[in-house]
């Protein structure tokens, strides 16, 4: 079996606990949670490969972060790359470089994640996705730091601690021959596990009423709050997407009950839509259609926002704006008098057609990479889904 950090969960100050969860704004005190947080403290100092495992959504992100920070190489770069993002045909390019003329496309020499982080950390997200060509390649690295770039026969070095993270059962794809047994032992030098948030007891309403709280203050909506028997039921949960599901469901209550106490109900209509399965333990195309659909209601809300700013503008500047002294308005006539003096969209400014929900997709997609100059990768953390349901969206839609 691999070690585990048994051996090296000695005693970690709780200020320095207190001080990463501050530093990256983690929420919560299950026991299980804090004694993450000091183990990944307590090996920062220990320059070994260290596997993070936990289910999706649980928070592994976290901590590679506190890995880099309190350990010495906190002044070099932290690179974070999400293997399962990134095209089978171009990941080893992307990790460790390219020479100029080494495939189509190849129009320069570019240095890899591998070089670039040299002296640093390299978090490796979702490792189980890695090919097992890469796989071999990284292997070597781990092993004697040495590395190719693609096209190239002069052997390069990195020193780069490598801290890697997935959701997936590493000894069972060794077993299906889908991943390689001496990379997996050899990741798995240091393991931390990271909790469950059906396992973190408390923290479940924490998180809630945080995620409730930075919406209102994002999206200046009235504020929500959760009654007691609300709360009760986010504890029985099972929560499968964990905290990313927790920040979905709380969002969207936030958005359609701003103002309100949640009851019970009105949490368990979001949680169990259709009465069957919980809306965010698939990743699918309806999950992604909501997260932009839900982006193209806050850039409305945004432009609501400033259409009101401006009207009030106009109304402390009413000089501007010569209405007969006879006429005595109500406030919904005047303020339909100054808007029609105001510039305003048509009536259907995203063109919508008989697919009102594909239109606005497309629309959001648009107004996206616009504001990105066409950067697929940006315009994919924006939108909240991954590159390649961008590029799927984007072919399905016919977006060039």
């Amino acid at each position: 079996m691999p070690r585990s950090l048994t051996s090296l969960s000695h005693y970690v100050p709780d200020d320095q606990i207190l001080a990463a969860r501050q530093r990256f704004q983690i929420i919560g005190n299950s026991p299980a949670l804090l004694d993450a947080i000091g183990r990944a403290i307590r090996v920062a100092g220990v320059d070994l490969s260290v596997l993070i495992i936990g289910e999706s959504g649980a928070g592994k992100e976290f901590f590679p972060k506190i890995i880099h920070q309190f350990g010495p190489r906190k002044h070099k770069k932290f690179i974070a790359v999400n293997c399962g993002a990134i095209p089978e045909g171009t990941i080893d390019s992307e990790l460790f470089g390219h020479e100029k003329g080494a495939f189509t496309g190849a129009i320069a020499a570019r240095k890899g994640y591998f070089e670039e982080a040299d002296g640093g950390t390299i978090f490796l997200d979702e490792i189980a996705e890695l090919p097992l060509t890469t796989q071999a390649r990284l292997l070597r690295v781990l092993e004697t730091g040495e590395f190719l770039k693609v096209g190239s026969s002069t052997v390069q070095r990195a020193d780069v601690r490598v801290v890697a993270a997935t959701n997936v059962n590493l000894l069972e794809a060794v077993k299906k021959g889908k991943f390689r047994e001496d990379l997996y032992y050899r990741l798995s030098t240091i393991i931390i596990p990271v909790p469950n948030l059906h396992d973190r007891g408390d923290d479940v309403c924490l998180l809630a009423r945080k995620f409730a709280s930075d919406f209102s203050q994002k999206y200046r909506t009235a504020p929500i709050t959760f009654a007691p028997d609300a709360l009760r039921l986010m504890e029985l949960q099972r929560w499968p997407g964990n905290v990313r599901q927790l920040k979905n469901v709380v969002e969207q209550i936030a958005l359609f009950h701003a103002g309100s106490e949640i009851s019970r109900q009105t949490l368990a209509d979001f949680i169990h839509p259709d009465g069957n399965a919980l809306p965010s333990t698939r990743q699918d195309e309806g999950d992604d259609r909501q997260k932009m659909l839900l982006q193209l209601v806050m850039a409305l809300r945004e432009e609501t926002d400033r259409l009101k700013a401006r009207i009030d503008e106009l109304e402390r500047h009413n000089n501007s704006f010569r209405f007969s002294p006879a006429v005595e308005d109500t406030p919904a006539e005047s303020c339909r008098r100054i808007t029609s003096l105001i510039p305003y969209p048509e009536a259907n400014p995203l063109g919508l057609g008989p697919d009102p929900l594909a239109q606005s997709e497309k629309a959001t997609i648009e107004a996206a990479l616009s504001k990105n100059d066409g950067n697929k990768r940006k315009t994919a953390e924006d939108l909240n889904i991954s590159l390649r349901t961008l590029y799927r969206k984007m072919h399905d839609l016919n977006i060039e």
